[in-house]
């Protein structure tokens, strides 16, 4: 099979898998603080699964990065997801058994699954050329448009098979997540050959006359282009988490329905993932700085539009473009950092950053309730968008260094 009908292969191969782990995750995260409250006994304890779930993640990630060379992506990606069909079936079963510490554990278990799913995206930029990075990783990215939709549409009818069958109807959503998460495994096992990590090696000889020398960690984070992909990430993941979290809370101060915030959250979702070929695109033609500048303009937008009004149209357009704005800072920061890394130094750095993401994801999570109880939603919103700022210098400095080396963004 010629390289790049190889690499297409795999690309939408990953993108399936994506969409049947974002539908598995989606469609028990929209029940998990419900769970956690009930089984805790505690109201206040709602989100401890969720801290639990991506704690496991965070922990998670170095592990996968260390099992990628030795033993490939596809047998590192497939174990990944069974370790979520594990997971989900551990939190279904706690769920019926009405055990809160087992239920934590079974999140943990879904969230170091979604650690190694986030690495896909990585899997298919490193089998494409440098020009077609952007709009093959973008591919994968979309995959969680599937579960968006899929995933929260299934917990109703998840929850009443599970009444049918004489359990409680909240063990539905988590045995169908493992159903997805089985899903997603067979089509890395099925599908998903050659081994990324081999076609990527022939496509890196492919377009490098000279193997650079391995670099040590310092080395690496002393690179510019490393540091600003990181950076610009690390600033869209703190933002959009920060206010997402937070704004399900604002709603319902305001007396919003479950059903209008629910509408609200899934514009958002919606925003994150739809439109990832068009940020891919972006990237490729334009340049992963300009990708990452218009990023940093929706988030301000959507940082300050969300202070104006607590009605649902204008929270839900806010909202959608949080959900947009984070997107072209991740397809953009993703694409560059795998443009500044060799074949060699990918697995190890890419699973370090996405240790810090889903480490800032948590910690935002954790203290967005914090914040918002001291200071307010408006102010909150204030300061994202004085944050967001910073991804515009950041956008500036990979444009400029790009032109300098006549390259998309950052390439080495």
């Amino acid at each position: 099979m010629p390289t790049s009908a190889a690499a297409r292969k795999l690309k939408w191969t990953l993108f399936g898998a994506q969409a049947m782990g974002s539908a598995g995750f989606l469609v028990a995260s929209t029940v998990t603080p419900i769970v956690g409250a009930q089984l805790s006994g505690r109201p206040s304890f709602a989100g401890v699964p969720t801290a639990f779930y991506w704690a496991g993640g965070a922990l998670a990630t170095l592990v996968w990065g260390r099992l990628m060379d030795p033993i490939g992506r596809r047998r590192t990606l497939s174990l990944g997801l069974l370790v979520g069909v594990l997971g989900a079936s551990l939190a279904s079963f706690f769920v019926v058994r009405h055990s809160f510490r087992g239920f934590i554990l079974g999140l943990a278990l879904m969230g170091a699954a979604n650690s190694a799913l986030q690495l896909a995206r990585f899997m298919a930029g490193e089998v494409h050329r440098i020009e077609e990075r952007g709009r093959a990783i973008s591919t994968v990215v979309l995959g969680g448009t599937v579960g968006a939709v899929l995933g929260p549409s299934l917990v109703a009818p998840m929850s009443a098979f599970a009444t049918s069958l004489g359990g409680p109807p909240l063990a539905g959503p988590y045995a169908a997540s493992a159903g997805f998460f089985s899903l997603g495994a067979l089509l890395v096992v099925v599908l998903l050959w050659p081994d990324p990590r081999d076609l990527a090696r022939e496509v890196h000889k492919a377009s490098a006359a000279d193997e650079p020398a391995r670099r040590s960690v310092a080395e690496i984070l002393r690179d510019p282009g490393v540091r600003i992909a990181g950076l610009t990430m690390a600033i869209a993941q703190v933002v959009m988490v920060m206010l997402m979290v937070i704004t399900s809370l604002h709603m319902s101060h305001h007396h919003h329905e479950l059903s209008s915030i629910a509408a609200v959250m899934s514009s958002h979702v919606f925003g994150m993932y739809a439109f990832s070929v068009v940020s891919g695109r972006f990237a490729d033609r334009f340049g992963r700085g300009p990708l990452i500048g218009a990023g940093s303009a929706v988030l301000v937008v959507s940082c300050l539009t969300a202070t104006l009004s607590t009605a649902v149209a204008p929270l839900a357009v806010s909202l959608f473009l949080l959900g947009l704005g984070w997107n072209f800072c991740y397809v953009g920061g993703s694409t560059l950092l795998s443009d500044c890394l060799s074949q060699a130094e990918r697995a190890r750095i890419q699973s370090v950053n996405d240790f810090v993401l889903t480490t800032l994801a948590g910690t935002g999570s954790a203290l967005s309730g914090l914040v918002f109880s001291a200071v307010g939603y408006a102010v909150m919103g204030y300061v994202s968008a004085l944050v967001s700022l910073a991804l515009f210098g950041l956008s500036l400095r990979v444009t400029r260094d790009a032109r300098g080396r006549g390259a998309l963004g950052g390439a080495s």
